[in-house]
């Protein structure tokens, strides 16, 4: 007994039509030498062929999944980091360089310092490691208080280290250090500290500045680090911060380019050094 297939009817425009035959070609699916949409609608049927949704995502998308991805890494996240990395290789909109860097995530995965290191921090647990400075010397230091930020184009291990020896900062801040993450050296090993307490945050101090005309009117208060921020004249326009700085090298990189519109307050210890820093200055372009 003969079987009869049963028929649809597909309501297409020519157009589409002409589509459908360009992709039942493409997959090799012809009735004789002429492309078959009817073998086409079968194999997705079964399942032979998936649709998909269109490879048609904007580069602004891709950027920010490559941000994102970053970012993951920065915070330690490098499984769930290298993961979306796959996901993302998938796509074909991918220009050659952003391949080729999602790529180098891939093939040069971080040393196991790196992993360890994350390891330390999300369970917050003290620990040793070895650092080399811009002088090529080794130093060893104790952190109790650790985190990965980005400080300007770099990664820094921002950290409470029980040691201070070398630290220029005021005495106040001496236990904190800014440690550039290319520096630790590949072969470092991370040695947790037994019964070692970690602690809540790193030194910090209380620092007042004051800004003036343009800049009082747009600044946007740090809500993570602004203790205060009060507008305390109309004219002239003088707007007072209120910050717990811990670094005062990061604290000075960030009010350096605000120039005569900027006033640094207190604390004295503070001040007078970005005195000297500005005295500095001046008498370098005076030279």
């Amino acid at each position: 007994m003969s079987r009869i297939g049963q028929s649809i009817t597909l309501s297409v425009s020519e157009k589409e039509k002409q589509a459908l035959e360009i992709l039942a070609s493409e997959f090799g699916l012809f009735w004789g030498d002429k492309p078959n949409i009817s073998k086409l609608i079968k194999e997705i049927a079964r399942n032979k062929l998936k649709i998909a949704p269109n490879h048609d995502w904007k580069p602004d998308r891709l950027q920010m999944l490559q941000q994102a991805i970053d970012s993951l890494i920065d915070a330690g996240q490098i499984p769930i980091a290298l993961e979306l990395t796959k996901l993302l290789l998938e796509r074909s909109e991918l220009s050659g360089p952003l391949r080729k860097e999602l790529e180098r995530h891939l093939d040069n995965p971080p040393p196991p310092w790196r992993l360890e290191l994350d390891r330390c921090i999300l369970r917050q647990q003290p620990f040793q490691l070895s650092y080399q400075d811009a002088g090529d010397r080794i130093w060893e230091f104790h952190l109790y208080h650790a985190a990965i930020n980005r400080h300007e184009d770099r990664l820094y291990l921002d950290c409470w280290c029980e040691e201070t020896e070398g630290n220029q900062d005021i005495s106040e801040l001496h236990h904190n250090w800014s440690l550039r993450i290319d520096r630790i050296p590949n072969d470092s090993l991370i040695t947790p500290i037994p019964r070692g307490k970690w602690r809540n945050q790193l030194d910090s101090v209380s620092a007042e500045f004051q800004l003036f005309d343009g800049l009082a009117r747009s600044y946007r208060t740090k809500s993570a680090i602004d203790i205060a921020n009060e507008l305390i004249s109309n004219d002239p326009l003088v707007r007072q911060i209120t910050r717990q700085i811990t670094s005062s090298f990061w604290f000075f990189r960030e009010i350096l380019p605000y120039g005569e519109d900027c006033l640094l307050i207190s604390p004295e210890k503070v001040r007078k050094r970005f005195y000297d820093k500005l005295q500095r200055l001046y008498r370098r372009y005076e030279s």
